[in-house]
C-alpha cells in the first residue's frame, strides 16, 4: 500500500511525495515540517493511505 505525504500552504497543496511504508511517510513529515514551514510557508501537512484516509496530520499557523 502506497502512502502519500501531502503539504499544504495557506493557497492549498504545494507538493506530494509517496512512500510505501506509513512510518517512513509519517518519520518524513515529522522530521521535514518545520524545514518546510521555514522555505516553503508550509502550515499544514498529512499523510494519506490510497484510499484517501488520513491517517496522519500535523498543522501550525
Amino acid at each position: 500500500m502506497a502512502y502519500t505525504v501531502i503539504w499544504y500552504d495557506k493557497q492549498g497543496i504545494v507538493d506530494k511525495v509517496t512512500f510505501d511504508a506509513e512510518k517512513t511517510a509519517r518519520d518524513y513529515a515529522i522530521s521535514m515540517f518545520q524545514t518546510r514551514k521555514a522555505d516553503d510557508g508550509v502550515v499544514c501537512v498529512e499523510v494519506r493511505k490510497d484510499d484517501r484516509t488520513v491517517v496522519f496530520s500535523h498543522a501550525e499557523v
